[in-house]
């Protein structure tokens, strides 16, 4: 398409050309018989020799001599009746001039193109007066050039048009390559029909994939961003464009998107959501930036919350049944020692303090979801030495709690808390006190309020606002990395559920943990 474009531009301009190169061809040869016959005209010997009874023998060398001179093919002066006095041709001299001159005899110069003894030829007639009396007209003069004298320089011109051409579209075709060939190498080979259609799917698979798909230019900023993506970060339309560290998003999640090299599975939270990120650099001999992919790991997160709360009950569960073996084979052994009352008495003890535990949370829990986890925390807490108190102050009713608040949001909440309380008392207490956990739920002024507190060391006050960021932690694991996400988590929970959570020093000098939670929707 595009050699045809430049062969039909070139085309037309030699056309163009060509006619403009024949019209000013005639226009130049009339000038220039003009020129000629308005210069004989005006010679005095002209009109001496008209004078005279054969004018031939003074005007015919005259008017050769002219004629070569000026560059026409022929200057013929005649008598007023068209008698010619010269011509180039000699046998032609004396006969009636071939065009018209009654224009010329009334006194106007005037051009025409007409057959003539030489052939077509374009002709200028110009009358000749005589000062001597009273400027009448005595002769006229015609000269012009042949029809095919300039078809001959036409044609010369047009060979010189037609190798400028040539060459035009030579350089066209070329250039055309040229751009063709590195088109193809920067669209891997590609037409316009296969890059429509690639556009299409490419379209078509942004808007279908539900996971975030994020692609950063080498100065990071937004190059593309699918529906996904918007959602997940809780971006507008016009994220694209904007530098990575203009979207507003949490620092960590910053940070990890400018990184240059790859991710791979990295958890990020942001304020409603936890985050499965992955990025990889693009380069092709440079640095062109990175493609990233977000996976909402929120539903997945919390479900693993669920579960390890689930292993948890369950090791609760096998820790007690273990404890109620070794209590059954207490008691048969006191009975086949013969000591009936002192087996009573141990069984009726044991039964009684897991029934008061058991009555002291039901009682004042009667949301079920709340109530099973605080019992299955405080058998975690019992295998590892650590006391789990319910405050006085606890008490929340059944059917209290609004169908908004998830109940997966309260277990996030307050079994990290329950979780980090009891890793924190639980190593042995410098000042001799047992490792103790209290815990207050209370429904109260239309919010409900979550507080943990233990008696471990505390959080330094400069780490207040730290220890809800993730990847926060005073443990490492056997690996050697990092927990802390379950604060960061509790955190998001509870903002997304409009409510506040703080951290300061409890009555023992422990950690404490404040949450509050409207039960309302604000007016």
């Amino acid at each position: 398409m595009q050699v045809v474009l430049v062969a039909v531009v070139v085309v037309g301009c030699a056309v163009f050309a060509y006619l403009s190169a024949g019209r000013q061809a005639e226009e130049t040869a009339r000038r220039q018989a003009t020129a000629a016959a308005t210069a004989v005209a005006d010679s005095p010997a002209v009109v001496a020799a008209a004078r005279t009874k054969d004018p031939t023998i003074a005007l015919q060398p005259y008017a050769e001599r002219l004629r070569r001179d000026a560059g026409v093919d022929f200057v013929v002066i005649m008598a007023p009746d068209g008698t010619r006095w010269t011509h180039p041709e000699p046998s032609a001299i004396g006969g009636k001039y071939l065009g018209h001159t009654a224009p010329a005899l009334h006194g106007r110069i005037f051009a025409e193109t007409h057959l003539g003894v030489l052939g077509p030829s374009v002709r200028v007639v110009a009358p000749v007066r005589d000062p001597g009396q009273g400027g009448r007209i005595t002769a006229l003069v015609s000269s012009g050039i042949t029809i095919a004298t300039i078809g001959q320089q036409l044609r010369d011109q047009v060979l010189a048009l037609a190798g400028v051409a040539a060459a035009a579209l030579a350089l066209g075709g070329a250039g055309t390559y040229v751009i063709n060939a590195r088109l193809r190498r920067h669209t891997h080979g590609m037409n316009a029909a296969e890059l429509s259609r690639m556009h299409d799917y490419h379209q078509a698979a942004l808007h279908a994939v539900r996971e975030g798909l994020l692609m950063l230019d080498g100065q990071r900023r937004v190059a593309l961003i699918n529906d996904g993506g918007r959602e997940l970060l809780g971006l507008s339309q016009d994220a694209v464009g904007r530098p990575v560290g203009g979207l507003g998003l949490p620092e960590p999640l910053t940070e990890a998107l400018r990184a240059a090299g790859p991710r791979v599975d990295e958890l990020h939270l942001t304020g409603e959501r936890v985050l499965v990120v992955n990025s990889s650099p693009v380069s092709g001999g440079e640095h062109r930036g990175s493609v990233v992919t977000l996976r909402d790991h929120t539903e997945l997160q919390a479900l693993s919350g669920e579960l390890d709360s689930v292993r948890g009950f369950a090791e609760a569960l096998r820790s007690q049944a273990h404890e109620a073996a070794n209590r059954l084979h207490t008691v048969v052994s006191l009975i086949e020692l013969g000591r009936a009352e002192e087996a009573v008495e141990f069984a009726t003890a044991e039964l009684e303090l897991a029934q008061a535990l058991t009555d002291r949370v039901v009682g004042a829990v009667a949301e079920p979801v709340l109530a099973a986890l605080l019992l299955g925390k405080a058998a975690q807490a019992n295998e590892r030495g650590v006391e789990l108190v319910l405050t006085p102050d606890t008490r929340i009713d059944d059917g209290l709690l609004p169908p908004r608040l998830p109940a997966r949001d309260l277990v996030t909440v307050l079994g990290n808390l329950v979780d980090n309380a009891i890793d924190a008392a639980a190593p042995p207490q410098e000042h001799g006190a047992p490792p103790q956990v209290r815990v207050s739920a209370r429904a109260d002024g239309g919010e409900l309020l979550l507080c943990v507190a233990d008696n471990g060391p505390g959080v330094a006050a400069d780490a207040t606002e730290e220890v809800f960021r993730r990847g926060w932690s005073t443990k490492e694991t056997a690996g050697g990395t990092t927990r802390g996400l379950g604060l960061a988590l509790v955190r998001q929970a509870v903002r997304r559920n409009g409510g506040t959570v703080v951290l300061d020093r409890g009555p023992d000098g422990g950690a404490r943990f404040t949450v509050r939670l409207p039960l309302r929707v604000a007016p």
